[in-house]
């Protein structure tokens, strides 16, 4: 496992780590004793960041993962969580005030059981781009209020997440310097869409470090083929099954060759997968650590297509 430092925070993350939204039943319905298990093959493996959301799964996915962190010696894992996007009773809410937000961590801290959070994102600031203030708000309020708690020793770094690369720029450029100190974007450094490369000067720049999530594209690059609710177009689901459908020709699942490429740039600090499954944890370490063959990933990207860099809207 390769680890390095997540921009200026000191904090040095292993190149691949766990997204534990799936504890949430985002995807399918999960049990909990397997979800416990899948945390420990990750640590186990030597993943040592961890990222979750209070959204995942409407708590559930806090709640499971402080079970399993029980477990675990806090000096083994760094943590992340998120505030401004929240759900009850199946109905999803996004609130980015200050009062909000900062209640928001005390209460992930108690249901992830720690004391401490050592990274703390503002989630999917998009949705405020569409609400009252825009994405100033993020700005003048959000952010303030989450540098507070940093100042006050509640969490150790702050952060921002996206699937719209140009938010995340957008934000930066219009808030303090040093206040924002990684950025989280998902589904742009994959087989099908690496448009993160084009933002990498502007972030390293300014000091900030670069996670990436999603290397299946949300199950796009997956030979048992795109989930019913995925956004994505139809042009660009073809063409991503073609291209699975040719990795099975060759041997090499295209989920390997995904996730192998998207580890692969050491500009971009850590890349982020998820699963509830133990044995899918450890493939996900063994496929992260072996060599990439890049003659397939060109192969591949021929297949995409003009389909490359095609994107959708956030749900």
């Amino acid at each position: 496992m390769r680890y390095l430092e997540l921009g200026k925070t000191g904090m040095r993350i292993s190149h691949l780590s766990f997204g534990a939204s799936s504890l949430g039943s985002v995807f399918r319905e999960t049990k909990e004793k397997e979800s416990i298990e899948a945390v420990e093959a990750a640590i186990e493996g030597g993943i040592n960041f961890i990222d979750v959301s209070p959204y995942y799964g409407h708590y559930k996915a806090e709640t499971v993962l402080g079970k399993a962190l029980r477990n675990i010696p806090r000096d083994m894992y760094l943590l992340s969580t998120k505030v401004g996007r929240y759900g009850k009773d199946g109905v999803n809410t996004w609130d980015y005030s200050a009062r909000r937000v900062t209640d928001s961590v005390y209460e992930s801290m108690e249901r992830l059981g720690i004391e401490f959070i050592d990274l703390i994102n503002v989630h999917d600031i998009e949705f405020q781009a569409n609400l009252p203030g825009g994405l100033q708000k993020v700005v003048d309020e959000t952010l303030p209020a989450l540098v507070e708690l940093k100042e006050k020793g509640v969490v150790g770094h702050v952060g921002i997440t996206d699937l719209q690369l140009e938010n995340l720029k957008w934000v930066v450029e219009h808030c303090q310097a040093g206040m924002v100190e990684s950025i989280l974007n998902f589904c742009h450094y994959t087989l099908n869409d690496d448009a993160l490369l084009d933002y990498l000067d502007f972030f390293e720049q300014r000091g900030i470090g670069i996670i990436n999530a999603s290397p299946l594209a949300m199950g796009l690059l997956s030979q048992r083929g795109v989930p019913s609710w995925h956004p994505a177009p139809q042009p660009l689901v073809e063409a991503c099954h073609r291209a699975a459908e040719y990795c099975s020709q060759k041997g090499y699942p295209i989920e390997k060759l995904a996730v192998q490429f998207s580890v692969s740039n050491e500009r971009i600090v850590s890349t982020l997968f998820s699963s509830a499954n133990p044995a899918n944890v450890r493939q996900n370490i063994l496929w992260a650590n072996e060599e990439l063959d890049w003659d397939l990933v060109c192969e591949v990207k021929e297949i995409i297509g003009n389909q490359q860099r095609v994107t959708w809207a956030n749900s």
